[in-house]
């Protein structure tokens, strides 16, 4: 029986949920379980995000046929329910003809009622949708009940900000947008931009639904939202937090406008940055099915701040915590682990690594013979930590974490097969002067559904004291490397713009200094490929965003 139309009154419930890629039943049950508490509530229609059924993005796991009639007879199951109570919209890739389509359904009276497929496939950043989807045709209106609906998908609204005008010339009342927009700082109030510049054009209420959730590097914020016909907020859901939640519209003047829905704050800055890496470091280990998880804890604010990140995702029971001794580890590292591991509530235990070094010096000095030590014999000990944390992940089933951050991993200042050892990296994206910043932050705010203490987690004298790896007697790392807040600057402007040597020179920056750092960073782009995944933050992360050849000899002459 065909339902009863709209006339004057919409309920729109938006499910901001975190889908597991490739989980498809898992996901079904979301999406059953969403259905049945936005009909419950009186919910006319229910909108997902983009690809839900899959999980998003499901890269080449949609060339493969079997995924896609999987998807397929899930999108069959749920169509059913919709014979009662609220409407469906949903993503899911579709195979058609040979071509596999990111798609958006409409699923009403136990059936599908209209396909809609994304027609700008983003092709740049973390995006490479153009190998697995092909395009499809440009939107026109859907209708659903009597209200004629536009259903652009993601990039669609965001490179041609003609779209919501020509679905309004076209008829639509209201337009309806599934999102998979991953978090970056400055990402929100983006989307804003492009939702506020369509609605100008179009003069129609525009719903931006957003994926939440983290997947392999990338963080999905959720932060859904609508703009109403005069560019007013119609609503703002929860940052960083799945939800499910109703909007209420009503026509008036021939316009749809809303008249109630959630009022949420957004984070920004350093809150946001670290409420993305706790999300995105807590998906990883649980969505990947890891029980615990176990770091080195050195002493220093790298591997301090990626405990108190593990602690506040995964519980203080969850995070083992190993102090690495060696000769040159001062009593001041060995009493700021400890007091950080208690801070924390975590467990701490230490091994020593003396004996197992000094073993592999023993049976090397045959080789090494008349040669004085350097940067080798540092590394053994960097190495022999690595083995003993992947012995005590393949004893315990913990995950190793790997704590580098973005300025060392910038300039090769990490060991491979030592301590970039690890599954996955929370600090990844976050250059050093960040870190401190982030440390200082946590001492004083708690995240949200955060499961650390909600007190100061890293001792005062780990923020203060002067950075060292600690390789050698009385180590800097400003023995080799310019001072953090000039070594930062340089990397922002080498790595995240893209700038010229003469660009950041007229910065104030010493050209020998700057030529430096560059050649660090083209020699070490080996090391970074075979680094773990870790958190992406910044607009260009290493690995998804940054692909530059491993040999290279270009050196900029400008």
């Amino acid at each position: 029986m065909t339902k009863k139309l709209i006339e004057n009154d919409l309920t729109l419930a938006i499910a901001q949920l975190n889908p597991v890629v490739g989980d498809i039943e898992g996901n079904l049950k979301l999406a059953l379980d969403a259905h049945r508490q936005a009909s419950d509530a009186g919910a006319d229609l229910l909108l997902f995000t983009e690809l839900f059924i899959s999980g998003y993005p499901p890269e080449d796991l949609v060339l493969k046929p079997s995924f896609n009639e999987a998807c397929e007879k899930a999108i069959s199951e749920l169509a059913t329910v919709t014979t009662k109570g609220a409407g469906i919209i949903v993503g899911v890739p579709l195979r058609r003809k040979g071509h596999v389509y990111n798609s958006a359904l409409l699923l009403d009276e136990g059936k599908i009622i209209a396909e809609c497929r994304k027609f700008d496939l983003p092709n740049y950043s973390e995006f490479d949708e153009k190998r697995v989807f092909s395009p499809g045709p440009r939107p026109k209106p859907i209708n659903f009940r009597g209200i004629k609906i536009g259903l652009p998908i993601c990039e669609d609204i965001w490179n041609d900000d003609e779209v919501a005008a020509r679905l309004a010339a076209d008829g639509a009342e209201i337009i309806l947008v599934p999102n998979g927009s991953p978090y970056s700082r400055e990402k929100p109030e983006l989307r804003y931009d492009v939702v506020k510049k369509q609605v100008v054009k179009s003069s129609l209420p525009i719903v931006y639904a957003n994926q939440i959730g983290g997947q392999d590097e990338l963080v999905f914020d959720g932060a859904s939202f609508a703009l109403n016909a005069n560019g007013s907020n119609a609503f703002q859901m929860n940052h960083f937090e799945s939800d499910l939640a109703f909007s209420h519209w009503q026509k008036q003047n021939g316009k749809w406008f809303c008249l109630s829905g959630p009022q949420e704050k957004l984070l920004h800055d350093l809150a946001a940055d670290y409420q993305a890496c706790v999300l995105g470091f807590g998906d990883y280990v649980n969505k990947n099915r890891f029980k615990s998880v176990v770091l080195g804890l050195s002493g220093g604010i790298d591997s301090a701040l990626s405990a108190a990140i593990a602690t506040d995702a995964l519980g203080a029971e969850r995070v083992h915590a190993v102090m690495l001794p060696y000769r040159y580890t001062s009593s001041e590292s060995i009493t700021d682990a400890e007091e950080c591991a208690k801070m924390l509530g975590c467990r701490y235990d230490t091994v020593p690594i003396a004996k197992p070094v000094e073993a592999f010096e023993d049976i090397l000095t045959p080789l090494f013979q008349g040669r004085k030590p350097d940067i080798t014999e540092e590394n053994l000990q960097s190495r022999t930590r690595g083995t003993v944390l992947m012995a005590i992940s393949n004893k315990f089933g913990s995950m190793v974490v790997t704590t580098g951050n973005k300025s060392e991993i910038s300039v090769g200042y990490a060991t491979l097969y030592g301590d970039m050892n690890g599954g996955f990296n929370p600090i990844k994206d976050i250059y050093k002067m960040q870190v401190y910043a982030l440390s200082n932050w946590r001492n004083n705010h708690f995240p949200i559904n955060g499961l650390g203490p909600k007190a100061a987690v890293i001792p005062q004298n780990i923020i203060e004291k002067a950075p060292t790896a600690e390789l050698r007697e009385n180590q800097k790392d400003e023995d080799s490397l310019p001072p953090y807040p000039v070594l930062d600057d340089i990397l922002r402007c080498l790595v995240d713009e893209e700038m010229s040597v003469s660009e950041i020179v007229q910065r104030g920056h010493s050209r020998e200094i700057v030529e430096k750092v560059e050649h660090l960073l083209y020699i070490s782009e080996y090391k970074r490929r075979q680094s773990a995944p870790g958190v992406k933050i910044s607009h260009k992360n290493f690995g998804r965003d940054r692909r530059y050849p491993i040999t290279n000899r270009f050196r900029d002459k400008n």
